[in-house]
């Protein structure tokens, strides 16, 4: 596949056109991918976005560069002019990114139901199975291993990897991209506690995932016990994520890896939330919200702004020295309100010591 890209060729003014950017230097230089600033490649493209990479700037090899109208006045060479160059990149790159190119087809060692429909344009790879009442959308790629259970849907031009499990009646739209090892529409944990033991509550909804997402490596999505788990449009995943049943995830938000969300939760839209962040059940967190990394989120957020994170690693005598505070403040608490009591003093809404429910 990379063999691919490499005979991919645009001229500058061509990228120039296409993603309607400013145009700097020499139309007709051809582009044949893309490379790092530093040291940069000859006939690729490259980007800066920091002003404190000049100095690589000058000295890039590469043909042309994405910059922003205002580094191009200290600029001479080919560029293009964008007022995001990173976003010009990644748009511009996609165009070079030759390991999403397939043959169509069926591979003889897929397993296909006589009751399953695969639009045209697809490619079912090696030990695929693809069970009765299954749709997929034209255009799609079934990697290796992919097991698509009974009445699931997946829309068109999505691309499974490898070893990715949609359970039952779930649904996929257009244009997903889900990495190796995703299980979608696994048994949502649902139990009810009897004098006996535990006694699992059927899981009766589904997962309902919308266009344009991308799902990464080892993620879960738990069915729903009786209304559905939804992911909602142009959200972004990273890998090994725990979404359990019921929850929603609002369009264009981006999750990044090992963050768990307990069930019933609400995030909004356009949200961020940091590696390793967990998230308790039945709360909301409202659009816009950035958390980040290694958050415990036990209350809803009802307002957008930028939540913080557990205590950032430090030298080890320091850690301890603030833990020891932490564990001090109990006793500060009692002795101040014993020294209000003593004064007559009217404590403020919010000093309580009593601390607040999580």
């Amino acid at each position: 596949m990379a063999e691919l890209a490499d005979t991919i060729a645009y001229t500058l003014g061509e990228l120039a056109e296409k993603f309607a950017l400013k145009l700097q230097g020499d139309a007709q230089l051809r582009i044949s991918g893309v490379s790092s600033l530093a040291p940069g490649k000859p006939g690729h493209l490259s980007f800066c976005t920091d002003p404190r990479r000049r100095a690589e700037l000058a000295e890039t090899q590469a043909a042309a560069v994405i910059i922003s109208p205002r580094e191009a006045e200290k600029f001479p060479g080919n560029a293009l002019l964008a007022p995001d160059p990173a976003l010009a990149f990644a748009r511009i790159a996609a165009l070079f990114d030759g390991s999403r190119q397939f043959t169509p087809g069926l591979h003889p060692a897929a397993v296909l139901a006589p009751g399953a429909v695969v639009g045209a344009g697809c490619w079912i790879a090696p030990h695929a199975v693809i069970e009765d009442g299954a749709s997929i959308g034209e255009g799609s790629f079934i990697g290796p291993n992919c097991l698509i259970r009974r009445g699931a849907v997946i829309g068109p031009d999505s691309r499974l990897e490898a070893n990715v499990y949609i359970g039952e009646r779930c649904r996929l739209g257009a244009r997903a991209h889900v990495q190796p090892g995703v299980v979608i529409g696994g048994r949502g944990f649902g139990l009810a506690r009897a004098r006996e033991g535990w006694i699992e509550v059927p899981q009766l909804g589904i997962v309902v995932i919308g266009n344009d997402v991308e799902i990464g490596a080892n993620t879960t999505i738990d069915r729903g016990a009786l209304d559905d788990t939804v992911i909602e449009d142009g959200v972004k995943l990273d890998n090994q994520i725990q979404i359990a049943h019921n929850c929603r995830i609002g369009e264009h938000t981006a999750i990044a890896a090992c963050t768990g969300i307990a069930g019933s939760t609400v995030i909004g839209k356009r949200c961020m939330i940091g590696g390793a962040t967990c998230v308790t059940g039945h709360i909301r967190i409202a659009d816009d919200v950035v958390v980040l990394g290694m958050a415990m989120v036990t209350k809803s957020l009802t307002a957008p702004g930028v939540y913080g994170s557990g205590l950032p690693a430090q030298p080890v005598r320091e850690w301890r020295k603030l833990v020891s505070r932490i564990r001090r403040l109990g006793n500060v608490d009692e002795r101040l309100e014993q020294v209000e009591k003593k004064l007559k003093l009217e404590p403020k809404p919010g000093d309580a010591s009593e601390p607040d429910d999580f």
